[in-house]
């Protein structure tokens, strides 16, 4: 065998070898991820405690956006595995439909399988009308609902939308989507359209479009304090690209900056993941995610 061959097969070799390592490592994590959320459903149940969401200083629940591709049922046997009995639901898949009859049902499912709907959204507000604004109201106050997380509505809309959230005393948290969205690019920008109004207009800060946004999502939580009433946590490799979320713990978001801030305004609200990736097949991804967040919820005391 010439010399040249010999080369091109411990070349070879040597690659194989540096992706199976990779695997492993990755694998490894998966697994310790899954062994500590199983290790905190056990120790709750041993000890008496609730689940994930309920009791402890930051609140981790989940976005159902993350289970997009997946059906209600589906979704609730997620939840179980995650021990999160707590959810942002959103009118996607059979999650919360909009329909009475149909919300009435999944409501009994998720009131069944013991899941808290603390959110919901994110739901759009296109027209300044109020039947249109009213019917979202509705909505929430029908599955007992206490946020609205809003996608888009105009900044000539909020007073409008300002008395229906007087009426019916259910928070509105503006949701920001980063440099693409033509309103609402920082919980800043939310922060200065909703200053003076009544203090149930707010803020849902989106962690990951607030860093490409090019703001400070630490500092934004202290400027925003009390009103802030939701938390989309997500992680990412590149603060300037959307593309490169990858499971929490795995990117450069200043996740524990993030828990300590959130602890100095002694936010009283929920941290959903919102997991948008590999969405045929997100639960590895969640569960190191989880895995992650309690380990620094944890170190923390």
């Amino acid at each position: 065998m010439s010399k040249r061959r010999l080369h091109q097969l411990d070349d070879e070799t040597q690659i194989e070898t540096v992706f199976s390592r990779r695997d492993f490592v990755r694998s490894s994590a998966l697994v310790a991820a899954a062994l500590a959320a199983s290790k905190d459903v056990f120790a709750a149940s041993a000890a008496g405690r609730p689940p994930v969401g309920e009791g402890s200083a930051i609140q981790l629940g989940v976005a159902s956006y993350t289970f997009r591709n997946f059906n209600r049922a589906q979704m609730i046997g997620f939840l179980k595995q995650l021990n999160v009995l707590v959810l942002n639901a959103k009118d996607t898949k059979d999650h919360l439909p909009m329909e009475p009859q149909a919300e009435a049902a999944a409501l009994v499912d998720y009131a069944a399988a013991g899941i808290k709907l603390h959110a919901a959204g994110t739901i759009y507000f296109p027209k300044d009308e109020d039947a249109d604004i009213r019917s979202k109201f509705e909505y929430c106050k029908r599955a007992g609902i206490g946020v609205i997380v809003a996608g888009d509505p105009a900044p000539e809309t909020l007073p409008r939308i300002e008395k229906f959230v007087k009426e019916y005393d259910i928070r509105f948290a503006l949701h920001n989507h980063g440099p693409e969205d033509k309103l609402w690019h920082s919980p800043l920008d939310v922060l200065k359209a909703v200053k003076g109004m009544d203090p149930r207009m707010g803020c849902c800060i989106d962690v990951g479009h607030t860093v490409r946004a090019g703001t400070d999502v630490v500092q934004a939580i202290r400027e925003v304090g009390a009103r802030l009433f939701n938390v989309h946590m997500k992680d990412l490799t590149n603060f300037q690209s959307k593309e490169s979320q990858v499971a929490v713990g795995e990117g450069i978001m200043p996740v524990k900056k993030i828990f300590e801030a959130l602890g100095a305004i002694k936010y009283k609200g929920f941290v959903d993941l919102e997991y948008e990736i590999h969405a045929d097949d997100p639960m590895a991804g969640v569960i190191e995610s989880f895995g992650y967040m309690r380990g620094v919820i944890s170190g923390m005391g």
